[in-house]
């Protein structure tokens, strides 16, 4: 199953080609795969893939994956006091290998669900970025800061943009992350800002999460974030929105004329209470939105098949309208879409000649996947992580038969849950 902005998704009966990292060819014409073969000659390898779909690697656009370590420790709450009664004086606790285990544990469970390329916030990048190497998963590490920590932010932040943003590094991008307007005051965006202009990285901010958000900043400039941010300057760079569920129509068209993406997270924003993103809308005024999770101590997993599913059901039942977002549109905004949003358009996201040979095998033959009167439905409405086979980043094979061939699952899982028991004990 190919998938692009134009077209929406095609799918066929056929073959795919990988030869150094990207797709060599995909479609039906057996002689195009047999002069693939020659081609390869011995060092081939086939890959018997009846029974299953070969689909896009999904791209799960807002996360902070170390969180796995606090996966259902902090549940039903709001979300300000659940940050700072429990979230914030937990994470105090942390240190580089606690983040590091964290981010391996996340992705783990990210791998074997098929997300190949994951955009994350959160402190420590330095590890996470390790862990990204060493797990073979595509990862954007988005060094971080709230408020007062931006003194320790920008040691960090420079350097990981020299280590990272000159490119070389096959699965490691970067994009600064100054967590929200309400945290983080007008002169730290603008220094995070110059940082991001001399290394020509991107922004990941969360914008207008909740309603509370969207008073403070009033109270405090008399602007929406939307506006607040527009005139610090700060969508002058490539800017990646999370949330945005408080935006009205104007905000939506400064975003799309300044080219915001935006990370919607539906599960999160249902679990937390903070509304519901006016998803369509945006759409149809040109904005670019994927799908995250958010972390897993918000949502409390990582699935991006479950995230699918529920954009798209939150948005009929929020606009009382069934053809509002259609199974299509949400797996484009769960591939394509995602892609576009970190700068990847063309190379992620598609089956297509040249593109990076991220790409997952989904077992089709499972009693919730059958009949296949739509394949495209099946997978949006259906799929589940579980139903993911094997799993291609940059044509290395990282799952195979549903088995995570980067990481120890049960061990990791053994020492994370030894891990936090000893946090709990910290003073």
């Amino acid at each position: 199953m190919t998938a692009s902005e134009a077209d929406a998704h095609k799918y066929f009966t056929g073959n795919i080609g990988i030869a150094d990292g990207r797709i060599a060819f995909a479609g039906a014409d057996p002689q195009q795969a047999a002069a693939f073969r020659a081609r390869c000659g011995t060092s081939l390898r086939e890959i018997d893939g009846r029974g299953k779909v070969a689909m896009p690697g999904l791209v799960n656009l807002h996360n902070h994956v170390s969180m796995s370590l606090m996966r259902s420790y902090a549940d039903d709450m709001p979300l300000m006091p659940w940050l700072t009664e429990k979230i914030w004086p937990f994470e105090a606790k942390l240190d580089g290998e606690d983040i590091y285990l964290g981010a391996r544990l996340g992705i783990a469970e990210m791998l074997l669900g098929g997300t190949t390329t994951f955009v994350d916030m959160y402190w420590h990048s330095d590890r996470v970025a390790d862990a990204v190497t060493e797990t073979g998963i595509r990862g954007v590490v988005c060094p971080t800061f709230v408020g007062a920590s931006y003194d320790a932010f920008e040691p960090e932040a420079l350097r990981m943009a020299e280590k990272y943003a000159s490119g070389g590094h096959d699965r490691v991008q970067i994009m600064l992350a100054p967590h929200a307007p309400y945290t983080c005051p007008p002169e730290t965006l603008k220094k995070t800002l110059k940082i991001a202009e001399q290394y020509g990285l991107g922004i990941q901010i969360h914008i207008s999460e909740t309603l509370d958000e969207q008073q403070t900043i009033r109270e405090q400039y008399g602007k929406t974030p939307v506006e607040h941010l527009r005139d610090v300057g700060l969508f002058e760079r490539p800017v990646l929105a999370a949330h945005c569920v408080y935006v009205n129509d104007s905000d939506i068209e400064i975003m799309a004329r300044y080219g915001v993406s935006v990370a919607h997270n539906p599960q999160s924003n249902m679990k937390l209470a903070s509304g519901i993103a006016p998803v369509v809308q945006m759409l149809a005024a040109g904005v670019n939105v994927g799908i995250g999770t958010d972390g897993p101590s918000s949502n409390n997993d990582l699935d991006m098949w479950e995230e699918m599913r529920t954009a798209s059901l939150l948005q009929k039942v929020a606009t009382a309208d069934p053809c509002s977002l259609s199974a299509y549109r949400t797996l484009q905004m769960a591939t394509v879409h995602g892609a576009k949003a970190i700068g990847r358009e063309g190379e992620l996201g598609v089956i297509v000649p040249g593109a990076l040979a991220d790409l997952l095998l989904v077992d089709m033959e499972r009693p919730h996947l059958s009949p296949r009167n739509d394949l495209i439905a099946n997978l949006a409405y259906c799929g589940k992580a579980s139903d993911v086979d094997t799993v291609f980043v940059g044509g290395e094979i990282v799952v195979e038969g549903g088995r995570l061939l980067t990481s120890d699952v049960r061990a990791l899982c053994r020492e994370a849950g030894e891990r936090v028991a000893e946090i709990k004990q910290r003073g």
